[in-house]
């Protein structure tokens, strides 16, 4: 390739940081610059300020006013006074400088160099025998602390987009192996419509499926609606079992939310004998005080009982997680294929009374697997010049790239025609070893070549191939009993430091909640320099190398198939 120079180059902005906090960052309205314009000193800082803003921009996040941007009480920063200071230090960050940020603050500098990390992000952290949700709600109530989900704390969360092709990819290999790959005909009822588990209805319809979505909250399910997520809303449960009977007798694909509490529709499904052909469920169970809303409360009285008596409010929530399970597993033996979709809400309603919980398999075990073994994972970008064309440039362009991948090719053209973009226009693409490598160069290349406006940030879920402890979720039922080591994350962040990434987090308790997960995030930039090409070049090779190394170790063939192909010496 051409030998351009270091450090990509563009106009400065003359914004002094009062008028650029006035501007993009004037709490609770937070705004994620677009264009060419530099606002940091450097690509780098100015992609983590951009990525920031843009996880916290009402159009992404759940609450911006609490900070929050998806799963509960998932925050980018700990407080506003954080979230500014953040914005301060990012704006005028060295190339030789890394920031580092404590549960959501910002607590210091360290002299690095010009391919090191420019931030290094550790969230929700504790020592194992604190690892509760009680110690843990203690220090976020004295303001020590906060819980960084898994990409609302490391500022790569891109809307509901983000699980979008995960949670495809989990229907579809369920209707590849239940019922002949064709979900047409088929009734996939489910719990949880927020940041996360708003992805299922147009997953499920993208998948083939009819789709019936129940939410406690209202606005959760306009959201969808506004963002083209979900097709149609209703709080009567007559109504939406009609339209959900009728579409499956016509096999027409398409996607109802119902306003109402999850364990009662189950009810009334096994009441009027109607089995659904899939039965999963997202609600925010992962944390029974701030996430989920307990049986017969409605959404102001759960409010107060929160603020009144938490412990109280836990104890009805495990209760009403036991029932939610039981139905469950009734609608289980009457011959849905019910599988837990990873929120721990298995954990929770055992511990609230129903012991045949674990008898629901976890979906990774179940379906996503075989996609580790391969190095497989949510591949994700975002235009930094806030231009959607710069997401069709390179959505074409990946399609030229790999011509052979048809189901990529086939995902791409349903997330252009289907896809609402929320904040920065982002892509969502399951790439795997030697496929994300090319990929990046790609779009370096096509930066440096001026085919996209501005530079492009790459980044993934948490929820990948080599990233995450999670013996409920990830690494459940690992073939070698490994399920709980935490090493392997541990080691993914290593690398992608060592390798260079533009900024790197380690979490604790995403997706699963406090004391059952820890698990690393990585985002790099690519700016059309010879020095993102190296960092690109280590970083995406690395990634997803520890997918294949984590379960080729664990025994899986299929990893150690991979390993020998891929020249991966263990």
């Amino acid at each position: 390739m051409n030998s351009t120079p270091e450090t990509a180059t563009a106009v400065r902005s003359k914004l002094s940081v009062s008028e650029f906090i006035e501007k993009y960052a004037n709490h609770p309205v937070y705004i994620p610059p677009r264009g060419t314009e530099l606002h940091a000193k450097n690509w780098q800082s100015e992609a983590a300020l951009r990525m920031f803003l843009n996880n916290l921009t009402d159009e992404v996040a759940e609450d911006p006013k609490r900070l929050v941007v998806y799963g509960g009480i998932g925050q980018a920063a700990r407080t506003p006074e954080d979230a500014r200071k953040i914005i301060e230090v990012l704006l005028n960050l060295e190339e030789d400088e890394s920031l580092l940020v404590q549960s959501g603050k910002p607590v210091g500098k360290v002299r690095t160099h010009a391919e090191a990390p420019r931030v290094l992000i550790a969230n929700s952290n504790l020592v194992p025998h604190w690892a509760t949700w009680e110690h843990f709600n203690e220090l976020r109530a004295r303001g020590l602390m906060m819980y960084g989900q898994m990409t609302a704390g490391s500022w790569i969360y891109i809307g509901t987009q983000g699980i979008l092709q995960g949670t495809y990819e989990t229907f579809a290999a369920c209707g590849r192996i239940h019922f002949n790959g064709d979900l047409r005909h088929k009734l996939l009822v489910t719990g949880g419509l927020g940041g996360m588990g708003g992805a299922q209805p147009l997953a499920a319809t993208i998948a083939g499926a009819t789709f019936l979505g129940v939410d406690v909250d209202p606005e959760r399910i306009k959201k969808r609606l506004d963002t083209r997520y979900i097709d149609k809303m209703t709080y009567d449960y007559e109504e939406a079992k009609r339209w959900a009977l009728e579409a499956k007798e016509k096999g027409e694909a398409i996607s109802i939310g119902l306003v109402g509490d999850i364990g009662d529709v189950l009810e009334r499904l096994i009441q009027d004998n109607i089995t659904p052909e899939i039965l999963t469920d997202q609600t925010s169970a992962h944390d029974p005080i701030n996430g989920y809303v307990p049986n017969g409360l409605t959404l102001e009285e759960a409010k107060a009982l929160r603020e009144s008596d938490p412990q109280e409010y836990k104890a009805r929530s495990l209760t009403s997680m036991a029932r939610h399970v039981g139905f469950m597993l009734e609608l289980q033996r009457r011959g849905s294929r019910t599988f837990d979709y990873g929120n721990n809400l298995r954990e929770f309603a055992q511990q609230g009374g129903e012991p045949n919980a674990f008898n629901i398999p976890g979906f990774v075990p179940e379906y996503m697997r075989p996609l580790f073994c391969e190095g497989k994972g949510p591949f994700r970008w975002a235009a930094l010049s806030g231009d959607p064309e710069d997401i069709r440039v390179t959505d074409e362009a990946l399609k030229e790239l790999f011509p052979e991948n048809k189901h990529m090719i086939n995902w791409l053209e349903q997330a252009e025609e289907k896809v609402a973009f929320q904040g920065l226009p982002c892509r969502i693409c399951w790439l795997g070893m030697g496929e994300r490598e090319k990929a990046g160069l790609l779009f370096n290349q096509l930066v440096r070549d001026g085919k996209v406006k501005a530079p492009i940030v790459i980044g993934r879920d948490h929820l990948d191939c080599g990233s995450v402890a999670s013996p409920y979720r990830e690494t459940e039922g690992m073939k070698d009993g490994s399920d709980a080591v935490s090493d392997w994350p541990l080691l993914n962040l290593m690398s992608n430091t060592a390798g260079g990434a533009t900024w790197v987090s380690f979490h604790h308790g995403g997706g699963v909640g406090i004391g059952y997960s820890q698990h690393a995030g990585m985002v790099i930039l690519a700016d059309g320099t010879d020095r993102a090409e190296r960092c690109l070049r280590r970083v995406l090779h690395n990634d997803p190398a520890m997918g294949i190394f984590r379960h080729a170790d664990a025994g899986y063939e299929t990893a150690q198939e991979n390993a020998e192909k891929f020249g991966l010496k263990l």
